[in-house]
């Protein structure tokens, strides 16, 4: 209100607090970071205006990270304020992940005043050609480099992190223009985001080559999360769906007509080899959903995707349109309505090829399968489901354990440990889920614990279900495959958790043994707030089959 006043009677305020009143209008309810001297005007104005919600994370790769878990379960704008130099390289490896996932999200990082930038004087927090890093970790980088310039600059970064393919946009503003004092703009307003247009005559050609299939398959990736009305059309004029693992959810998995993320499964590639036409949608039909590139897809392969070079990338198509997936597909149903002639078989087959390859994973679990029981019965349909890498996620996490909304599922989708349990509290936090789940493995858990105490004091409301074997359970199991069963670097000394939680307040749980699993984790969910659920995985026992590492292409046997 003090403010408010004082705009009464001035028409000036700081370059801080206009970037605090833009990010209101966008939308932004939360943002994160870690407080520092040269992101302080624009924080403090966050604070004093008292309409955005500050999560101050232990370091920056947590707050990136909870960013980005927040803009994907809501999708709306992630946003993580950090300070420059070093603290500006601890985002990187978030920054990473969120252009992977193409996450939209706003990184705003302070500058050193620029009376002393880019001088190679050493001054604190400088980080030689911090652009240039900045650049190769975003989608786009920019440099508020005027008084004037800092609301064009900000407004346009967040027109490009949410332009399709969207993708996580670095700002950099040095501290004395973020301190400097500006006029109150006439407009405020969020940028005009534009959805793709697309080739009509494309999608017609499309559509009457789809008039010849029995056997239609979608390939759903994550640039379809926004599609599920136009998918639903597809589906019920006869098509089937396979998904990438970002795209979990498009169809609810208990949907009769999806292979859910099953798509490398021997089952699911000699399914495959029935179908008569596949179109991709959203995906980049990434390495390891693809036996690297090997895994035999059904023919004609068309194509659908935002990213105009996804054009023949990895595998080649026979048609590619460049559009929203949603506009694209709902055309696609309106011009086949009435004309597709569906093979009676393949919805049976379909089914019988999801339940198979289900079963085949099911075997590989041995005990845990008892877990994964215990979780869906708890979850129900209204929640999150975020994962680290850990054994269990690729194993289970990422495939069997059903979702059901386009949204609900959040992996590390780049392969980097370390990062689930903070996606899983931005997760929580986005308050659009009765409960956000986090999977995480104790090597990873270890790699930013500090952010429990994130979730203490914010009363994120994330289960997260901690698999502990003490040790890199997945390089063990390659070392034991390739290398002679020579382990070394492996074992990992950790905390006692139950005492460590108890330091941090933190409800925790220890499974001892699956007896209990069912009990104990319908008692966690109930919990508001979060919770830390201990999987002991020595007292357990041992997965019935050892993974080491994703799928790979067998070679087919030559013949003389």
């Amino acid at each position: 209100m003090f403010l408010e006043a004082l705009h009464d009677m001035s028409n000036k305020t700081t370059v801080g607090e206009l970037i605090a009143a833009f990010l209101e209008q966008c939308g932004v309810k939360t943002a994160f970071g870690v407080i520092s001297i040269h992101n302080m005007p624009i924080l403090d104005a966050i604070n004093t205006r008292g309409k955005i919600r500050y999560v101050g994370a232990r370091g920056e790769a947590g707050a990136v990270n909870m960013a980005d878990g927040l803009a994907r379960v809501s999708g709306g704008l992630g946003v993580a304020f950090t300070s420059t130099g070093t603290a500006a390289g601890n985002a990187a490896g978030a920054m990473v992940e969120a252009l992977t996932a193409g996450t939209a999200l706003l990184h705003v990082t302070g500058q050193i005043e620029t009376e002393y930038l880019d001088q190679d004087l050493a001054y604190i927090h400088e980080a030689p050609d911090q652009l240039s890093m900045l650049q190769s970790i975003s989608k786009a980088a920019f440099r508020v480099r005027s008084v004037e310039t800092a609301l064009p600059t900000i407004r346009e970064a967040v027109r490009v992190a949410q332009a399709a393919p969207s993708g996580p946009v670095s700002v950099e503003i040095p501290i004395d223009i973020q301190a400097a004092e500006v006029e109150w703009p006439s407009d405020l307003g969020a940028p005009h985001v534009t959805t793709l247009t697309h080739c009509k005559d494309r999608v017609a050609q499309l559509a009457e080559q789809l008039t010849r299939a029995k056997r239609p398959l979608l390939w759903l990736g994550g640039g379809t999360r926004h599609a599920r009305a136009a998918v639903e059309r597809l589906v019920a004029l006869g098509f089937g769906v396979v998904t990438s693992v970002q795209g979990r959810g498009v169809l609810p998995e208990d949907h009769p007509a999806t292979l859910g993320a099953f798509n490398v499964h021997p089952a699911v590639e000699s399914f495959y080899k029935t179908c008569d036409a596949l179109v991709v949608v959203g995906s980049r039909l990434r390495g390891n959903e693809t036996l690297k590139y090997k895994l035999a897809l059904p023919q004609p392969l068309y194509r659908v995707d935002a990213d105009a070079l996804a054009d023949n990338r990895g595998y080649r198509n026979d048609m590619f349109i460049h559009g929203d997936a949603a506009a694209v597909l709902d055309e696609l149903a309106t011009l086949l309505e009435g004309k597709l002639k569906i093979d009676p078989a393949f919805a049976q087959d379909l089914a019988a090829a999801r339940e198979s390859a289900v079963a085949d994973v099911a075997k590989g679990l041995g005990p845990y399968k008892r877990l994964v029981d215990a979780l869906q019965e708890a979850v129900g349909r209204d929640y999150n489901w975020v994962r680290d890498v850990t054994i269990s996620n690729s194993t289970w996490g990422n495939r069997l354990l059903k979702i059901f909304s386009p949204r609900a599922g959040v992996h590390a989708l780049g392969g980097g440990i370390g990062q689930g349990m903070q996606m899983g509290i931005g997760a929580a936090l986005a308050g659009n889920a009765a409960k956000t789940v986090a999977l995480c493995g104790d090597g990873g858990l270890m790699v930013n614990v500090g952010e429990l105490a994130t979730a203490v004091q914010e009363n994120a409301n994330v289960m997260i279900v901690l698999m502990n074997d003490q040790c890199y359970g997945v390089i063990r199991n390659i070392q034991d495959a390739q290398y002679g069963g020579r382990r070394c670097y492996v074992q990992l000394h950790q905390p006692d958790f139950a005492q460590f939680c108890e330091s941090l307040k933190l409800t925790h749980y220890r499974i001892k043994s699956l007896d209990d699993a069912s009990a104990i984790i319908r008692e966690g969910m109930t919990k508001t707030g979060p919770v830390l659920v201990e999987v002991d995985m020595l007292s357990i026992g041992s997965f019935a089959t050892a993974f080491a590492g994703p799928p790979v292409k067998k070679e087919e046997p030559q013949h003389a």
